[in-house]
């Protein structure tokens, strides 16, 4: 079978390992699928970027991250050796601080959790929470695939055929290839979205531009106040949202690759803030103004004492910003042999913190499904290769939506939260009265753990067999 990848991020990177572990051979003569990943944009490891090369295989996109321990059960499954490599280029976090605009705590919760399905109960020990570079978490995937497989070349558009393989055609008029299975793991802004939706001449489900900006970066420790170690810190006011991570682990730690314990921190903390914005910036034009923007965020925190922020915020340079665009909910996921995942199937915003833990499992849930069904296929001759695909697809839409819908509902109710109040007396008010929300909510932490401990302790391979069984 020919298998196609469009884009080379994270998911399309987890996407080939997954199904390189799980996907049966086929017969005979056939020794094995046929896999390429086509990414628009050199990801060779050793490219020097800019600050320019903002697309999906740069370090600077994205910055910094959280991989939640429903993400790093994936990585687990799929690899251990691969997981303490990951774990090892970024920081454990076992707790999450909600505080004010001065550093008070609000509110304090546990960022672990557990699979059942991975360990013994007698064994079983919490998987924290991993804060890192979007880019360390790129980078080990990546440097598990070979070069072969990568090819650099913009795909146009992919034509799906109901009773054979799909065709993808090429922005610089190279001749078009076949494929037998299309993963759409191109982003927000996909290409092999359209496939899914033949019959519209626009496309039906437009990204949403959530009116705000994410600015952030890292910093070196050592000019900055001590954080408590293994500490997500979130701090909220009427004048906006900041938030700051370890983001590395002290080289020296006996524990630095293990995603159950905590090591005392690096050398680098990460930060990101969030900007309301009316209309997103377009960066190949003049219209903004970054030194602007740096002082208007200046101004903006003048009146905050926390003292991470009250050290950051006078020396703060801006030089990139990341619009927040979300996707419209699709009604599918799958159409005739192309299967979308990550951002291309859903873009939650980061207010979710589950961006990249639900790409990872989109391609561990693919792939269950798609090898049960290629098995069936290979091993009784019962259905064709076509009609696993399908059947996979379907499956593994009805799998995932509910899953990343839910997430989805939880983290659009927190988005406002992250928007800065006009008005001096009702920002005030409003202010006061979230403070108060999160400190009596703090009282009684069941009330959010339950729906986090839903998230973190998911059981995405016994899921795949309830959906299997059809229950």
């Amino acid at each position: 079978m020919k298998i196609v990848i469009v884009g080379g991020g994270i998911s399309g990177c987890a996407a080939y390992l997954t199904l390189r572990k799980h996907l049966p051979r086929p017969p005979p003569p056939a020794e094995d699928h046929e896999y390429t990943i086509y990414e628009a944009y050199d990801t060779n490891t050793n490219h020097e970027r800019t600050e320019q090369d903002t697309h999906s295989a740069t370090l600077i996109v994205g910055g910094g991250l959280g991989v939640a321990p429903n993400g790093l059960h994936v990585l687990e499954r799929l690899d251990s050796d691969l997981l303490h490599e990951i774990v090892q280029g970024g920081y454990m976090v076992d707790h999450s601080n909600l505080k004010s605009k001065h550093g008070h705590l609000l509110m304090r919760l546990s960022a672990s959790g557990t699979c059942p399905s991975t360990q013994s109960p007698s064994k079983r020990l919490p998987m924290h929470l991993l804060g890192t570079s979007r880019h360390n978490l790129w980078q080990a995937l990546r440097r598990h695939i070979p070069e072969a497989i990568i090819i650099h070349k913009r795909v146009a558009k992919v034509t799906p055929h109901t009773t054979g393989p799909n065709t993808l055609t090429f922005t610089d008029n190279s001749p078009p290839i076949s494929a037998d299975l299309v993963i759409g793991a191109d982003g927000l802004k996909s290409i092999s979205k359209r496939a899914l939706f033949p019959d519209t001449n626009e496309d039906p489900y437009s990204p949403h531009y959530e009116g705000l900006v994410s600015i952030g970066g890292f910093l070196p420790t050592n000019s900055l106040p001590t954080l408590p170690q293994g500490s997500m810190n979130f701090l909220f006011s009427s004048t906006g949202f900041f938030g700051y991570f370890y983001a590395d682990s002290s080289t020296t730690s006996p524990h630095r690759s293990s995603p159950h314990h905590i090591s005392p921190p690096g050398h680098t903390l990460a930060w990101w803030t969030t900007y309301s914005m009316p209309s997103p910036p377009d960066p190949k034009s003049l219209n903004l103004n970054l030194t602007t923007l740096t002082q208007d965020l200046r101004r903006r925190y003048s009146t905050w004492t926390d003292p991470i922020v009250t050290t950051i915020a006078p020396t703060m340079t801006i030089s990139t910003i990341y619009p927040v665009w979300t996707s419209p909910r699709l009604p599918t996921f799958s159409h005739h042999g192309t299967i979308l995942i990550g951002d291309a199937a859903h873009t939650l915003p980061p207010t979710s913190g589950q961006g990249a833990s639900q790409a990872l499992e989109d391609a561990e849930a693919l792939a269950l499904f798609l090898g049960h069904y290629l098995n069936e296929s290979y091993r009784g001759g019962a259905i064709t290769e076509i009609e696993a695909v399908n059947r996979a697809g379907e499956e593994y839409t009805s799998c995932r939506r509910p899953r990343v819908e839910g997430i989805l509902d939880k983290a659009e109710k927190m988005q406002d939260m992250k928007r800065d109040e006009g008005g001096w007396l009702g920002g005030r008010v409003r202010e006061w009265v979230m403070y108060v929300g999160m400190w009596l909510v703090g009282w009684f932490p069941g009330v959010v753990m339950g729906w986090q401990r839903g998230v973190f302790d998911y059981d995405l391979p016994g899921e795949v067999e309830r959906v299997l069984r059809g229950e």
